[in-house]
């Protein structure tokens, strides 16, 4: 077998394109539409993938193949065996990535599919702050900030999906020239209340990459 090669969101960018095909057949009559749209979806799963070659492109290339639910389901699970999981953590890292809470609360990491995380998160309801971690440049980084429920729905900054939102503010490392001891300032964006989900709608990872680089530097 293959060694894992499709990460979270670019699973879920596969699904949604297989999803587009299997809705081409149900509802357009015109089979150069049809094809247009299928083929459209596998360029566009190609384009994400642009060094794959032997049989995982033919398992890529596929996805214009769909026709029913029963295809897409099947196709689904044929991609589950190469699903990249997101880098092993422990508790001991994810307490050493926030040296100055004390009190640290952690998930459950044993209940965590780790295969369908792009971003590991969690909230400390008693404190209202939200931990994001995530591999960067090699390693696993992480934020510490608070939220506070919007209790209406948006798009997320994140997957640009339509969810119930918190805003998220966290406070950003980068100090300007000369700045005084005290100074500080802080980054908020709107943020799915709830990171399983976020995680399950992600198909491109740039804006959150962006929002960490904005604090982190």
């Amino acid at each position: 077998m293959n060694a894992p090669f499709i990460r979270n969101h670019q699973y879920n960018f596969i699904k949604s394109q297989a999803n587009a095909v299997l809705h081409a057949h149900r509802t357009v009559s015109d089979p150069k539409v049809v094809e247009s749209v299928r083929f459209g979806a596998q360029a566009k799963v190609a384009e994400l993938f642009p060094d794959v070659a032997d049989q995982r492109k033919s398992l890529l290339d596929s996805v214009a193949e769909l026709k029913t639910a029963e295809d897409v389901q099947q196709y689904f699970l044929s991609l589950e065996p190469y699903l990249l999981a997101f880098p092993t953590v422990t508790e001991a890292q994810l307490r050493k990535l926030f040296p100055k809470n004390k009190k640290l609360k952690l998930p459950d990491l044993s209940l965590i599919d780790f295969r369908y995380v792009s971003y590991l998160t969690w909230d400390d309801l008693a404190t209202n702050k939200k931990f994001i971690v995530y591999p960067r440049g090699g390693q696993l980084v992480g934020v510490e900030g608070r939220y506070n429920a919007t209790n209406k729905k948006n798009f997320c900054f994140v997957c640009n999906r339509f969810e119930e939102l918190t805003l998220y503010t966290a406070i950003t490392k980068k100090r300007p020239a000369n700045a005084s001891p005290d100074y500080y300032n802080s980054v908020g964006n709107y943020l799915c209340k709830n990171g399983h989900d976020c995680n399950g709608n992600m198909t491109d990872i740039a804006p959150l990459e962006r929002f960490l680089d904005s604090v982190l530097g």
